[in-house]
Parts: C-alpha cells; structure tokens; sequence
C-alpha cells in the first residue's frame, strides 16, 4: 500500500464571497493620472493601502504638530545629506515646523562641506588605496577649529559648526545647509559623534576631549527637546541605523525620567532603505509602548523624503 495520502477536496467546507470581509475595495486602489497633474492630485491618486496611507498619516501628523505648537524631532543619518536631501530639510527649519535636528557625524560633515565649499563625498576606495581618504585639509581644520572653539565656549558641538559657518565670509552653499538654517533660525541643532569614525577624527587638529564634551553637551540638549513631543509631537529617524537610534532611546529614558512617564502620545516614523533592528524597535516600537503611533516607510531617500516634504506641504496648505 502507498504511503501517500491525498484530502478528499469535494468535501471542502465554502463560503460565499459576499460574506467574506475584504481588505482591499475598489475605492482603495490607485488612480491613473487625469487632467489635473498637481502633485495633490498625484497624492491622492496612491492607493489607501499600506505604505501610501503611513506616507499620509506622517505627513498630516508633521502638519498637526506643527499647527499645535508640538515637537517636531529629525534624527539625520549621512547618506540622506549627501544624496540631496539636506535643502528640504533647511526649509522646515526657515518654516518653523523642525524643533530641533540631530545629526550624526556622517551628516554634520557633508552638511558642512556642502555649506563651506560647494560639495561633498568622495571616492573611497581610490583614496583609501593610497592613503588619502578623508583627509581633505580644510574639512578637517575648520570643523575641528570649531569644535575646539564650541567647547572652550561650553557650546555644543553643533552650535559650534553652525556658529562658524555663520562667521565664515564665503560660503557657497549656505542656502542649503542644515546647520545654516538652524543658525539663522535659532533651531537647535545637535551633533552626535562616534569617535573614531568620522573622517575629520583622522585630521592632526582633533581633539578627543573636545569631541567628547561637546557631543555630551548635544546628548543632553536632545533630551531637553523631546519633552516637546508629549502628546502630538513627531520623532523622525531618517537613514541612521545604529547610532542615533541608541542616542535617541537614552535621551528618551532622561526625559521620561524627569518628566514622570512623558512625553507619551507621539508619532515615531523610521526612514530608510532597508529597515533594521535598531531603529524598529528603539525609534518605531519601543517609545509607542506606553502610547502613540509607530511607522516604517521603506524606499530610498532621494525619492521618498521628497514625497514626504511636499505631501506635508499640501497638508498645510
């Protein structure tokens, strides 16, 4: 006898279709493009499903925090500076819907290339071949210039940066800078270093006490801003992957610590190309435990960030 068994399909159990709940209806899906081409149009015309709903729901969110005075908190990883992102971020600032910018080394350094001479991001296999990668002279000397100044001056080491693009009398691509913007707009803008593995940690002028100080100062200055997110605030974490995710996770615990429990009821949004397990569950799931709402959108930066800055303009009008 055969060891293999077949179910005997004909007595199958069925349901009718109608009584069936559906999750996806007509109403749902995607429009093709009509006479109207505006980008509302375009933003209406995704489909209510998944990732263009949570692309929806942060947008409105941004705009609702901004409306009711709420802490709107962007953590910024290198690459999403560096792949032209850094201007539409500015403009949130000039726009008074970012209360405060946290940038990882990565992103302070071609933040600040970009403000100081024009550009940013070279090759590193052909420089770490012969031993030049990142060791570009004036990147080096003037960001750790500014350090060395931010910490005699008991600033952070964002101030720092932004104080000395502020003074410096040529500076090519101001307009599109972070640090800039904060400067100009009195926005707090945090620096959050991992020694030893930024370019300008190479440079002869570093200074480890100066780096360590001024960062610590920026730890604690992100920890007083997130009180601001309590109750229809939004956290960003756009491209970092380790480090500002564990940086944002303890300024929370400080907050909470001497906030009694808040700030609660907030939106946490990751931002990346691929999703990974720091920001998952320090950013999107673990600070949403006690309330609030977590979302992951999935896509490249160049792309989807950009969609997320006009669909929180049209959002506010």
């Amino acid at each position: 006898m055969s060891r293999y068994r077949e179910p005997d399909l004909s007595k199958l159990r069925t349901v009718p279709v109608g009584a069936r709940a559906n999750k996806v209806a007509r109403a749902l899906l995607a429009a093709p493009p009509g006479a109207d081409r505006s980008f509302k149009a375009f933003l209406d015309s995704l489909p209510h499903v998944l990732a263009a709903d949570h692309l929806r729901q942060v947008a409105a969110a941004i705009a609702s925090a901004h409306r009711g005075g709420k802490g709107v908190v962007v953590l910024v990883g290198g690459h999403v500076i560096k792949v032209g992102i850094g201007p539409l971020l500015a403009d949130w600032v000039r726009r008074g819907i970012i209360t405060h910018v946290a940038l990882n080394g990565a992103a302070a350094i071609h933040d600040f290339e970009l403000a100081a001479f024009g550009g940013t991001s070279e090759d590193v296999e052909k420089g770490l071949g012969d031993g030049t990668f990142g060791m570009a002279e004036e990147t080096g000397a003037e960001m750790n210039t500014a350090i060395r100044a931010a910490h005699a001056a008991g600033q952070g080491f964002g101030e720092g940066l932004a104080g000395a693009l502020a003074a410096r009398a040529e500076c090519p691509g101001r307009e599109v800078s972070v640090l800039a913007a904060c400067h100009a707009h009195d926005v707090p803008v945090t620096v959050h270093a991992a020694i030893g593995a930024e370019i300008i940690h190479q440079h002869p002028l570093a200074d480890g006490a100066a780096l360590g100080a001024t960062t610590f100062r920026d730890f604690r200055r992100l920890a007083g801003s997130l009180p601001a997110l309590h109750q229809g605030g939004v956290v960003l974490n756009l491209g970092s992957a380790v480090v500002l995710p564990e940086v944002f996770l303890k300024a929370l615990t400080i907050a909470r610590n001497l906030g009694e429990g808040r700030p609660t009821d907030f939106l946490a949004a990751d931002f990346d190309m691929i999703r990974h397990y720091r920001p998952r569950v320090n950013v999107v799931e673990r600070p949403t435990k006690a309330g609030g709402t977590g979302l992951m959108l999935t896509g490249h930066h160049e792309l989807l960030l950009p969609l997320l800055a006009w669909a929180v303009a049209d959002a506010l009008g």
